[in-house]
């Protein structure tokens, strides 16, 4: 027997969201941060070095490298799309090429969410109070608001921004966590004769996991979304419903096989790596490790969180049902991944999807006040933020207020502004359509499950655009290795044979793309005229060269960060290997 469900709504307030508004909040969502920029530290330019070294044909495309090093990330899947966009895409600068296919990977991310919570908010469990005089939204209805609420929950959240926007296997594994979720939650509305679309998009999930350094995330979603299957078939015997039983069952094999075949792809690949770092639980950095990731969680999930915990506890007695059992477990999984690996945030990105999911059932169950405290908290934070970047960039471009243009000379010395027209009309735009924004929001309209999250997802999407507009060129300085780059390559000059000794493969990445270097690794019989020297491996230089062969020539840092440190050297006429210098 069903539990009653705690959702009571009526078909007034699941009218659609303009499919215009929602295409244009993920347009202008998606764009900001792929255009314009270079490729950031550290993950990003890392990233982009290894599908440069591919697309040239310099590493193999079972094991990509960077000048001989292993990439760190344990994935393929995102190194061969980046490289193939370079190899399709002559045309456009290569560290644009390869954003390509990452930009449609977030699209396809973002349609995927929409449609998988459609079909969760279509399961019977899910669905709204019956009215006793009828007037109760319908299934369709309901199902199409909840996923509009879903997806402007995901565009919300705050840890999204800058991750999603990077080319690293986080974006494909988050693409790929969104392609399972979607194949599962669609499992109970496709029959034997049309199990091929979503039992595809399964396996090209798991398999897109294990290919992107996530094998072990493949197969605990894929134990989950069986077992969900599984208490469904359960259920339909108890019903006597052969159909929906043979149907589950159906799931099953193909969710085990699906994932089985991931999990065998991942060992013949080696792609499997033990990653656990256990945080501390005594001593005394337990509590700043366990204070960092409560900090990040907190933020990093805003504002999905708090209103995941409200359907959890509003549908407890639905826990059983797939709409909440699916995402808990999906979320869940995220979660413990992030307080046993070193890379929390990336982890916690494939749990935003999910989140988001349990975010939009919590809607029907609000209370007109609750509403109204997330408007008035959204519209206050989110207008602040926007306050601040223009008071900022202002400073920046007139020197007025003094102390934020203080503040910026500080944090980036060195850094010039300058000035975009078409920067400067893009955050203008987008602040207009915010004011619009706050005005229809707060004006006297029919009321809708979605209107609650408007406010949250327009403000993350404004605050991203301003960011990547007005702030864009002073972002760049600071996040990206381009200013050092150009420093070695003036010092040294552009095409110069340079061997380097303790750079990260970011540091390298950087000295090839923005100062055009041909760079070796450093040996004892290496001939090129130059060698570069990361500061903190200087102490066992002489383990790697013969140091009376080379003289001093520069310390050149980044300017944003005085603890990257790079040491420039030329090597010394009539050494042991300067005549074969080229």
């Amino acid at each position: 027997m069903n539990k009653p469900s705690p959702a009571i709504i009526a078909q007034s307030a699941v009218r659609r969201l303009p499919r215009l508004a929602l295409l244009l909040f993920c347009v202008a969502y998606i764009l900001p941060g792929f255009f314009g920029r270079a490729p950031w530290k550290v993950d990003d330019i890392a990233s982009f070095g290894v599908m440069q070294e591919l697309a040239l044909n310099r590493a193999d495309w079972l094991t990509p490298q960077l000048l001989g090093v292993a990439n760190g990330f344990d994935a393929l899947l995102p190194f061969w799309l980046g490289a193939l966009a370079i190899k399709l895409l002559p045309f456009l600068d290569p560290a644009f090429a390869v954003r390509v296919p990452f930009m449609a990977l977030l699209a396809f991310t973002l349609l995927n969410t929409w449609y998988a919570i459609y079909y969760l908010a279509r399961s019977p469990q899910a669905q709204p109070v019956a009215f006793a005089f009828g007037g109760e939204a319908s299934p369709t209805d309901y199902a199409r608001a909840i996923a509009d609420a879903g997806l402007l929950a995901l565009i919300a959240s705050l840890g999204l921004a800058q991750l999603s926007h990077e080319t690293t296997p986080a974006l494909a594994q988050l693409g790929s966590v969104s392609l399972v979720f979607y194949a599962l939650a669609v499992s109970p509305y496709r029959r034997a004769t049309k199990l091929l679309g979503p039992a595809l998009g399964l396996l090209l999930g798991v398999t897109g996991l294990a290919l992107s350094g996530a094998p072990t995330i493949a197969v605990l979603l894929g134990c989950g979304g069986a077992f969900v299957e599984t208490v469904r078939w359960h259920q339909a015997g108890k019903l006597s419903d052969t159909e929906t039983r043979q149907q589950s069952l159906q799931w099953v094999v193909l969710i085990v096989a699906a994932t089985a075949l991931s999990a065998g792809l991942a060992v013949v690949l080696d792609l499997w790596r033990w990653r656990v770092q256990w945080l501390p639980i005594t001593g005394s950095d337990a509590w700043t490790e366990w204070r960092k990731l409560t900090r990040l969680l907190l933020w990093f999930t805003w504002p999905a969180w708090p209103l995941a915990l409200w359907t959890l506890w509003r549908w407890r007695k639905q826990l059983a049902g797939r709409h909440v059992a699916l995402p808990l477990w999906f979320s869940m999984v995220a979660i413990a991944s992030a307080l046993v690996t070193p890379a929390a945030d990336r982890s916690l990105l494939l749990g935003l999807v999910p989140l988001a999911a349990l975010a939009a059932f919590a809607l029907p169950t609000f209370k007109r006040s609750v509403a109204s405290l997330i408007d008035w908290f959204t519209l206050l934070f989110f207008t602040g933020c926007g306050i601040i970047i223009w008071v900022i960039w202002i400073a920046m471009q007139t020197g007025v207020p003094r102390q934020p243009a203080a503040n910026v000379a500080k944090l980036a010395p060195g850094f010039e502004p300058s000035f975009s027209v078409f920067a400067f009309v893009i955050a203008l735009l987008a602040t207009m359509a915010w004011v619009w924004l706050v005005r229809w929001r707060v004006g006297a309209h029919r009321s809708a499950v979605w209107k609650s999250l408007v406010l949250p997802a327009g403000g993350a999407t404004l605050c991203w655009l301003l960011l990547m507009s007005l702030w864009l060129p002073l972002l760049d300085y600071a996040r990206s290795y381009a200013p050092m780059a150009r420093q070695v390559a003036k010092v040294i000059g552009p095409a110069a044979c340079t061997e380097i000794y303790g750079l990260t493969s970011a540091q390298a990445a950087a000295l090839q793309y923005h100062g055009q270097l041909h760079l070796r690794q450093a040996t004892a019989d290496a001939n090129c005229p130059y060698l570069i020297v990361d500061a903190d491996a200087q102490p066992t230089l002489a383990n790697r060269v013969n140091l009376p062969d080379w003289a001093f020539m520069a310390t050149l840092r980044r300017p944003a960060d005085k603890n990257e440190t790079l040491l420039v050297y030329r090597r010394v006429p009539g050494s042991a290997n300067s005549s074969k210098t080229p």
